[in-house]
């Protein structure tokens, strides 16, 4: 037999009132949350009382999760981070490491599966997840504890003290703050090139342009944009419009040149079902994290 099941997490702030819950079916559910979290711990921890609570059974469990820095620290990144003292490839701790070991524990022996789904796209199960973990994070802004659901059959319930979150940058957007190495794999020590190209096919992910933390992240604070239509996009009206894209856009480098050391200029070829535009993006360093301070757009003929 084979348990299906969605983990989801959510932040009113990111970090804020924070809230988490994974979902089976009617009878089988639980969500919590605390004062204060983010939504990448929210996610952590949905996954992690997930496989605490069934850990008494044998089935395999497939888990769904709108959130690719769930799955990436467990099934890809995790090993590399254990290798290295539980440090990333540039020897900075990992965020949120008393949860990834936990979560490393909890899957010691377990037959677990994770699939990606797109958030808030129809999948039943994870619709109740994020339904739940909204729910959840409300019920904490409101000052009240949420309902913890039923669980699972047996089952003991954990107590989850509030995670620690480190403040913010100034100046700087609210955000989860191991976004950047989250987006790139850290089991090697990767290239300020690499790094630049993989922040930049993250911005085409719907996982990402789902998430407006994750898009603010990414996004300088004085950033721009000249859209291939002419257009003159400020940072403020880009987050409020950003969504996930329609149709799949594929990103083809044709130069990944250093201006700098602390800015890359980066050319692209985008290819979509309207044809394919030239786009040039710069990045640049900041508080040792990249972010894209111009983009701009040019229509192939």
């Amino acid at each position: 037999m084979t348990i299906l099941a969605a983990a989801d997490g959510s932040a009113l702030g990111n970090p804020g009132p924070a809230g988490w819950a994974w979902y089976v079916d009617g009878a089988h559910w639980a969500a919590g949350g605390w004062p204060h979290g983010t939504n990448n711990q929210g996610e952590l921890t949905a996954v992690l009382d997930l496989l605490e609570q069934t850990a008494g059974v044998d089935d395999e469990l497939v888990v769904y999760c709108d959130s690719t820095y769930v799955i990436k620290s467990i099934t890809q990144w995790m090993p590399g981070w254990k290798r290295k003292g539980w440090r990333k490839g540039d020897g900075k701790p990992v965020m949120n490491v008393e949860i990834m070991q936990a979560l490393d524990r909890a899957m010691a022996g377990r037959r677990v599966r994770f699939e990606w789904v797109k958030g808030h796209s129809g999948h039943e199960l994870n619709e109740q997840a994020d339904r739940l973990a909204n729910g959840a994070a409300t019920s904490w802004q409101r000052g009240a504890a949420p309902d913890p659901g039923p669980g699972w059959p047996g089952a003991e319930t954990p107590e989850r003290p509030a995670p620690a979150v480190a403040p913010a940058p100034p100046d700087t957007p609210a955000s989860e703050p191991d976004l950047f190495s989250a987006l790139v794999d850290d089991t090697t020590d990767p290239t300020d090139e690499e790094q630049v190209v993989a922040l930049e096919r993250s911005l085409l992910e719907h996982s990402t342009r789902a998430d407006g933390a994750a898009v603010a992240a990414l996004l300088h604070p004085e950033w721009s944009e000249v859209g291939r239509s002419g257009r003159l996009w400020t940072r403020a009206e880009v987050l409020d419009e950003i969504g996930p894209l329609e149709t799949p856009v594929t990103l083809d480098v044709v130069t990944c040149q250093r201006v700098s050391d602390d800015v890359v200029l980066l050319v692209w070829r985008a290819v979509d079902d309207e044809g394919s535009t030239l786009r040039s993006s710069l990045w640049v360093r900041s508080s040792g994290h990249w972010q894209q301070l111009f983009h701009q757009g040019t229509r192939e003929s």
